[in-house]
């Protein structure tokens, strides 16, 4: 830091006076919260849905796979603002609709499929209470998506929609998988779905 410093400072002792007084601003910015948060997710935060055939397909529609469900619990060490959303890891492959994320591609670069989420029956701190969601993080309405589009906060089950401080969070991340019509893709080998998604949290 003092090597930085001493250069800077030569750089402007030998600059023509002219210039001498001209100036840029620099802003350092951030925050520090009063206590840090865990995100967990059960079961190896993997779901395998195993082999499947190309004739258990729907050949012109989507196939919904099996609904599954891992338990997503955040835990502060003290009452918290936090908001969730996801990170998408394979981002355009998604073969539906927005909201969904991919789940990779075939060798002939057709999409597979997609996978939404839905945070069902969460409780924070002992008591029941609702998600919301915000695109600017100001205006807030409920919904219980979980996606890379919105930040999801927790809120009072009292009609509030303004987010709460909360210290232990728990809730089951509900999954929604489905893939595209057998007649869009090319199933001549062995094709891996890929899904891979981040759940993120942030400090409001």
């Amino acid at each position: 830091m003092k090597a930085f410093a001493y250069r800077l400072l030569l750089t402007l002792l030998c600059v023509p006076p002219a210039f001498a007084a001209s100036s840029t601003d620099l802003a350092v910015k951030g925050s520090i919260t009063p206590s840090a948060c865990a995100p967990l997710m059960s079961g190896g935060s993997e779901i395998d849905f195993g082999k499947m055939t190309a004739k258990d397909l729907n050949s012109d529609h989507y196939t919904s796979l099996p609904g599954q469900s891992l338990h997503l619990s955040v835990m502060c060490e003290g009452p918290t603002f936090f908001t969730l959303n996801t990170i998408d890891n394979r981002a355009g492959t998604s073969a539906s609709p927005r909201h969904w994320h991919g789940l990779g591609m075939t060798p002939h670069d057709e999409k597979l499929g997609g996978v939404a989420f839905r945070v069902r029956n969460p409780v924070a701190d002992g008591a029941v209470v609702r998600m919301v969601i915000s695109s600017d993080g100001v205006t807030w309405s409920p919904s219980d998506i979980l996606s890379y589009a919105f930040k999801s906060a927790v809120a009072s089950d009292s009609g509030q929609l303004a987010p709460i401080a909360v210290k232990d969070f728990n809730a089951d991340l509900r999954l929604f998988t489905r893939v595209a019509p057998a007649d869009e893709l090319t199933l001549i080998d062995e094709v891996p779905i890929d899904g891979h998604v981040t759940v993120q949290l942030n400090y409001l």
